[in-house]
C-alpha cells in the first residue's frame, strides 16, 4: 500500500472535533447523580437518568465522544468478543448471559439510533467472524457451536455464502447488528444529551473522587460537585483515581486506518456483497470494513499496554502504519496499490476476565467496563441499566449477570509486554503457515 502521505491524528479519523465545545465547570454545585465520562456509556447513563427525572450532572475532560467512542471500528456486535472457547472453559455458567447481553446491547443501540434520529450511516448487515485459514475456520465452527448451545445465533458458511471477501476461507455472520460511523453516532448522542435536562460540562477534568458524609465529592480544577450518587463511566481512564477498584482493568492502545476512496468496481470484485464487517480469528484480531464514503477502515493487529496515568494522546507511528498496511495488502492483494489516507488510535479498557463488569463501591459509587473488545454497544446499554438500577433500586438480569459482588479482581495475564509479544508472535506464525495471501490471489484470479 502507499503510505507516504498518511495523516496521523491523535483524535479520530471518523469525524472532526465539535466546534461548540461546552464551558467547563466554574464553581461548586450539587446534584442527585454525577456521571464522570462523556463517552457512549456516560452519555447513555446521563440521558436515561435525565429522562427518568433525576437531577444529573455529566463531567467530561475533553468533549463528549472524545475517547474510544469516536475512534473504534464502528462495530455493533451481537456476539461476545474474545475467544469464546476460553470464556466457555473458564466461565461456562456465564456464557448464556454474555450472549443475551450482547444481543440485547445490539438491539438497544439500534433502537437508540432510530428513536433519536441519529444519522450515523448504520447498515444492519451483521458482523462476520472471518477465517484467514482452515485452522481459523475450525475455531470459527467451534465458536458457533458454543454460541448455539448458549442460545445465540450465527450463520456459518464459506466466504461466497456469507458475502464476505473471497480472500477469506469462510466464517460466521452474526444475526443482529452491523456497521456504522462511530464518530457520527457519538456526535448524535452528544446532541441528544445536550438537549436534555442533564447538565453537561466539557473540558472539565476530574482530579479526585472521594466519599464523604454519605455523599460523593468530585474535585475539578474549576470547582467541585457534591452528589448523592456517582457513576464512573471513564473506560480506559478509570485508573486515575484512588477510589477505582484495583485491577478493574488495564488500558490498551490500538490503531485504526482508512484507505483513500476506492473505485466501486474494484470493491465489487472482492465479492463483499453483504458489506458485513469482518473480524479475523487471530488472538489479537484484525478487522476490515467498508464505509459509506467508499473506503475501507481496518485496524488493531497489535496493541500497547498503558503503564502509567494520565494516559498520553498518541498518534500511530510509522512502524505501525507499515505493519497494518502490510496486513491489508495480504488480505486484499488486488488493492495493494491503494493509498492509506489517515490513521488514528485510542485507549480502551480490558478486564482481566475479558468480560464486561459492573459493580458498586459502598452504596453510592457505580462503575462499569463494558466495551472490552465486544463492540461499542455494550457500554451504552450497561450504562442505561445502571441508570435504571439507581432509579428503581433493582437490577435488570443483564446487569445482574455481570455484577461484581465485591470490587476485587484477579491479576492480569498475557497483557504485559512479554505476554503481548508472545501473542503477536503466535499470530504471525499462524499467518506464515496458513497461505492466506496465496489464497486471496487465487480467489481474485477466479473472480476475473
Amino acid at each position: 500500500m502507499r503510505i507516504d502521505n498518511v495523516e496521523c491524528s491523535t483524535f479520530s479519523g471518523w469525524i472532526d472535533p465539535p466546534a461548540d465545545v461546552l464551558p467547563s465547570l466554574d464553581g461548586d454545585l450539587t446534584c442527585d447523580v454525577a456521571v464522570i465520562g462523556g463517552g457512549m456509556g456516560g452519555m447513555a447513563t446521563a440521558l436515561r437518568l435525565a429522562e427518568r427525572g433525576r437531577d444529573v450532572v455529566l463531567l467530561e475532560a475533553e468533549f463528549c465522544g472524545y475517547g474510544s467512542s469516536s475512534r473504534n471500528g464502528g462495530q455493533i456486535a451481537s456476539v461476545p468478543g474474545g475467544d469464546l472457547r476460553l470464556l466457555g472453559l473458564f466461565y461456562p455458567k456465564k456464557v448464556p448471559g454474555m450472549v443475551r447481553l450482547a444481543e440485547n446491547s445490539a438491539s438497544f443501540v439500534e433502537d437508540l439510533i432510530k428513536t433519536h434520529g441519529i444519522d450515523c450511516d448504520y447498515e444492519p448487515n451483521g458482523l462476520a467472524f472471518a477465517a484467514v485459514g482452515h485452522g481459523q475456520m475450525l475455531r470459527t465452527r467451534t465458536v458457533a457451536a458454543i454460541l448455539r448451545r448458549a442460545g445465540g445465533r450465527g450463520r456459518v458458511g464459506t466466504s461466497e455464502e456469507l458475502g464476505i471477501p473471497r480472500g477469506f476461507v469462510g466464517g460466521m455472520r452474526e444475526a443482529i447488528g452491523g456497521m456504522l460511523n462511530p464518530g457520527k453516532l457519538s456526535r448524535g448522542m452528544r446532541r441528544v444529551l445536550v438537549s436534555s435536562p442533564a447538565r453537561v460540562y466539557e473540558r472539565t477534568k476530574v482530579t479526585d473522587v472521594t466519599r464523604r458524609d454519605g455523599q460523593v465529592v468530585i474535585a475539578t480544577p474549576g470547582g467541585s460537585v457534591r452528589a448523592n450518587q456517582a457513576v464512573l463511566a471513564t473506560n480506559a481512564y478509570s485508573g486515575e483515581w484512588d477510589i477505582t477498584p484495583k485491577r478493574l482493568s488495564v488500558p490498551l492502545w490500538l490503531a485504526e486506518m482508512e484507505t483513500e476512496p476506492i473505485a466501486p468496481e474494484r470493491l465489487a470484485a472482492l465479492g463483499w456483497s453483504s458489506r458485513s464487517g469482518v473480524i479475523t480469528q487471530h488472538q489479537v484480531m484484525e478487522h476490515y470494513r467498508l464505509t459509506a464514503r467508499g473506503t475501507i477502515v481496518f485496524g488493531v493487529r497489535r496493541v500497547e499496554r498503558g503503564l502509567t496515568y494520565p494516559l498520553p494522546a498518541k498518534a500511530p507511528d510509522r512502524e505501525l502504519v507499515e505493519e497494518l498496511a502490510g496486513a491489508f495488502a495480504t488480505r486484499f492483494p488486488t488493492l495493494a496499490d491503494v493509498a492509506v489516507e489517515r490513521a488514528w488510535g485510542g485507549w480502551i479498557a480490558i478486564t482481566s476476565s475479558w468480560l464486561s463488569i459492573a459493580g458498586r463501591i459502598g452504596d453510592n459509587v457505580h462503575y462499569s467496563i463494558a466495551c472490552n473488545g465486544h463492540g461499542l454497544a455494550q457500554a451504552p446499554y450497561v450504562g442505561s441499566l445502571i441508570a435504571d438500577s439507581i432509579v428503581d433500586g433493582t437490577r435488570h438480569e443483564d446487569l445482574d449477570g455481570i455484577w461484581a459482588a465485591k470490587p476485587k479482581f484477579p491479576p492480569f495475564a498475557m497483557v504485559g509486554p512479554r505476554g503481548l509479544r508472545l501473542v503477536s508472535a503466535l499470530d504471525r506464525f499462524t499467518d506464515l503457515i496458513n497461505g492466506s495471501r496465496r489464497r486471496a490471489l487465487r480467489a481474485a484470479a477466479r473472480a476475473y
